[in-house]
């Protein structure tokens, strides 16, 4: 299955850059993530809790990053076994382009289940694999921009963290 997507977002090209390296962006923005470590240089291995259907797994895995050009483009490509309830890998090109007010980032995802996750059938599995990606765009964009002003004060100081981080 693949999925195309585009997200803007209102921080410079080098700050989206830095939060696709950084092991704790990722385990923020990876729906279902317990566990991320690792480095962009050797890759992250994940531990990452996820019901689809009837099916609720967790699934051990691997993201390495490749062909980079800082800060323009990247692809991620991953692996996760589930024990019985099968495996998924994939991959997704991700290109940073600076625009007016920020950043546009744009994703080509392509994805693969096997197991009892294949068993379920292409609609929910397709279904379920465009809202994960959705998901970890939207958190990414949150934890980079920080709180939108209709946040409360305990959601706000959660969402800001990176921007404090890396200012």
């Amino acid at each position: 299955m693949k999925m195309t997507g585009e997200r803007e977002i209102a921080a410079p090209r080098e700050t989206v850059w830095a939060a696709l390296l950084s092991e704790e962006v990722l385990k923020e923005c990876v729906p279902g993530a317990e566990e991320v470590s690792g480095t962009p240089e050797d890759g992250f291995d994940a531990v990452v809790m996820q019901k689809v259907g009837p099916v609720k797994a967790t699934f051990r895995g691997r993201v390495i990053l490749s062909d980079m050009v800082e800060p323009e483009s990247l692809t991620l490509t991953g692996e996760g076994k589930g024990g019985a309830a099968g495996f998924a890998k994939g991959g997704a090109d991700v290109t940073l382009e600076e625009v007016e007010g920020g950043t546009r980032l744009v994703y080509d995802v392509e994805a693969k289940v096997g197991g009892k996750l294949a068993q379920l059938g292409s609609r929910i599995v397709d279904g379920f694999a465009k809202k994960m990606a959705d998901q970890f765009f939207s958190r990414l964009e949150e934890v980079i921009e920080g709180p939108k002003p209709e946040d409360d004060d305990e959601v706000a100081e959660k969402k800001g963290w990176l921007k404090k981080l890396i200012s």
